[in-house]
């Protein structure tokens, strides 16, 4: 039964719903924490656990840019299994749209401020 463990450890990871957000969130390309906290409108602390879980199963890594810390896929064969998912289960995600409007790392500032000059 060893050799199923590596297997059932990502199937665990996946059995979660913040956690498949964060993954389809993630599909896009890196992301920070405060981005994903805009994003979903849960706390810092909750969404870190979620992003733990991810790590400790190999899929995601991280990255530090001063007070940021962002996240990026690092397996993204993973999206093919939740893609096989959705396909038994007829299920496909609504897109994401954050709960808030803007978020205080560098990229969603950037965005801001440019649609502030638009205006």
């Amino acid at each position: 039964m060893e050799i199923y463990e590596q297997e059932a450890k990502l199937y665990k990871a996946l059995m979660h719903p913040v956690r498949l957000a964060i993954l389809d969130l993630l599909r896009g390309g890196e992301q920070c924490v405060c981005h994903m906290e805009a994003t979903f409108g849960y706390r810092q602390a909750y969404i870190s656990q979620q992003l733990m879980v991810l790590k400790d199963a190999g899929l995601v890594e991280v990255r530090r840019e001063g007070l940021n810390v962002f996240y990026r896929v690092i397996r993204p064969e993973i999206f093919g299994v939740m893609d096989a998912m959705r396909a038994v289960t007829g299920v496909r995600p609504a897109a994401i749209k954050p709960k808030r409007n803007v978020c205080s790392c560098p990229n969603c500032a950037t965005e801001h401020e440019v649609s502030l000059i638009q205006i």
